[in-house]
């Protein structure tokens, strides 16, 4: 099941920062269809990927229209706002931010246009080379006083990509995404529109997930299978990576802009992507199970009861007691009413951490040997809490089994880790970060058995996070990070991000 909070697991003490995901983008032409209602479903099922703001754009074949705004989709829209919403094509957006700040300015779509037509533009994952791209822009109308959302404070990649796609009036927006899409490193997922077409795009690589489905009046594109389940879509196929996709009057027509080189996020398998979900043709829980079952193969231990961390740990935990024989159960309950708020808690309220969220079975735990399963640590703030709290609650052994190696690299293909310093594994070994989370034990799956467990080809993911071996070569340490136009914050805060040991 998705979370039903629609945050994250790992977001459960205040103050505390886990791995962020990527955005989710939602596109529909369907004439005869309420495509903002099927847009906001759509968001709805990819909530999970991004919880700070919400957009979409629609257009009738003569005017476009967005409507933005900070919060989570039910925040964002409601009856009268989806109403204004009218036309047979629409893209849509949830944000995490991961360039750029989380603000009004930069929520998305996108906008931007000329006297010849509009265009709305949806992003989904991170470019590398956004200082490139804003030199670019700026070669070519300038940035200050610029009549797109750069001159108006919007400091992501995105309004720099959307800029590129609207600044000449004499081609067309498929010439003009012909022209830019090669110019763009790093990890994208595009579903963009004018008045009367929607396109969708992949990077090379393929990093992000993007798939194809069929309406009985027209197609819809999204981040995962899932969306299109919600609005009674049937799954057609992936996006190509490397490919542009046009629909529109004419009907579904292919562009390739680069040849492929696919290299999917692992971590999409291990976290990040709804259990319910496929990626090139692996039903995502499905993976997160046999990662369990492959945990308890490389890590045995003797114990009473193997329970989850909720809820990203429940699939690899159903794995482990199925392959070791050791009763399955819930020690934690999770408040799945405590999502976005943007009330800070007190001081008392703050001391009680992780209680905010989860509160243990007693009844449960007094007295067992635990295997808690979760699928990462980051910091190992909330493993830390989470354990003393076991034991309080009378448990006599703790022994914490992760589904993905240690993450000891920062992401910058759409997910906000925290920096390499943060990063608890940076730099010490598992016996360590096992005393500094008190635990008994503490095992990782090993890479070979994460991949195993995806049905991948090794080559055909990356795995940087876990390795530091980013298939898209990076730039210098100056021109990477989440805040690189952000004038209030130097650039060079990003520099021990990816250093080299």
């Amino acid at each position: 099941m998705p979370r039903g909070d629609g945050r994250l697991t790992h977001d459960l003490l205040p103050g505390e920062k886990g791995p962020q995901d990527a955005c989710g983008v939602f596109g529909v032409w369907a004439p005869g269809e309420e495509v903002a209602k099927l847009t906001y479903y759509g968001l709805y099922a990819l909530q999970h990927r991004g919880q700070e703001s919400a957009g979409i754009a629609t257009s009738d074949g003569q005017r476009l229209l967005v409507y933005k705004d900070m919060g989570l989709v039910s925040q964002v829209f409601d009856e009268r706002s989806l109403a204004s919403l009218r036309g047979h094509l629409a893209v849509g957006h949830c944000r995490y931010s991961t360039t750029g700040g989380s603000t009004w300015e930069n929520a998305q779509p996108t906008l931007g246009g000329h006297d010849g037509g509009t265009v709305a533009l949806a992003h989904n994952g991170n470019l590398i080379n956004s200082a490139e791209l804003r030199d670019l822009v700026e070669e070519r109308a300038g940035l200050a006083g610029h009549p797109g959302e750069v001159g108006r404070g919007n400091t992501t990649d995105t309004a720099l990509v959307t800029a590129l796609l609207a600044d000449d009036p004499d081609r067309t927006l498929e010439d003009a995404a012909l022209d830019v899409l090669p110019r763009l490193r790093g990890a994208f997922c595009f579903v963009f529109m004018n008045e009367q077409t929607l396109y969708a795009a992949r990077d090379p690589q393929g990093i992000r997930p993007l798939v194809l489905g069929r309406l009985d009046r027209g197609w819809v594109v999204a981040s995962e299978t899932a969306a299109l389940d919600i609005v009674g879509a049937s799954f057609i196929r992936e996006i190509e990576p490397g490919e542009l996709l046009a629909i529109d009057a004419d009907g579904l027509r292919s562009r390739r802009f680069a040849p492929k080189d696919p290299k999917g996020c692992v971590f999409e398998y291990v976290y990040l992507a709804r259990p319910d979900t496929t990626i090139n043709g692996q039903v995502v829980h499905e993976s997160r199970v046999e990662m369990g079952r492959t945990l308890a193969r490389e890590h045995p231990i003797e114990a009473d009861m193997v329970m989850p961390t909720p809820e990203s740990g429940t699939p690899a935990a159903i794995g482990y007691a199925q392959e070791s024989g050791i009763p399955y159960g819930q020690g934690l309950v999770k408040n799945a009413y405590v999502g976005r708020t943007f009330i800070a808690p007190s001081q008392t309220i703050r001391q009680l951490g992780i209680r905010l969220k989860l509160n243990p079975l007693r009844e449960v735990i007094k007295g067992k040997r635990l295997v808690v399963v979760d699928d990462s640590i980051v910091r190992g703030n909330t493993q830390r809490a989470l354990v003393r709290m076991l034991r309080e609650a009378g448990a006599v052994e703790v022994h914490v089994r992760i589904s993905s190696p240690p993450v000891r690299w920062p992401c910058f293909y759409g997910i906000d880790f925290a920096t390499r310093a943060e990063l608890i594994a940076t730099g010490i070994g598992v016996e360590e970060v096992c005393r500094s989370i008190g635990a008994d034990t503490l095992g990782y799956i090993s890479e070979e058995g994460m991949i195993a467990a995806t049905n991948q080809a090794p080559e055909r993911l990356c795995t940087a996070c876990f390795t530091g071996s980013y298939p898209v070569p990076l730039p210098e340490e100056d021109k990477l990070g989440k805040s690189l136009f952000e004038l209030e914050v130097p650039v060079d805060v990003v520099a021990e991000a990816v250093a080299r040991p």
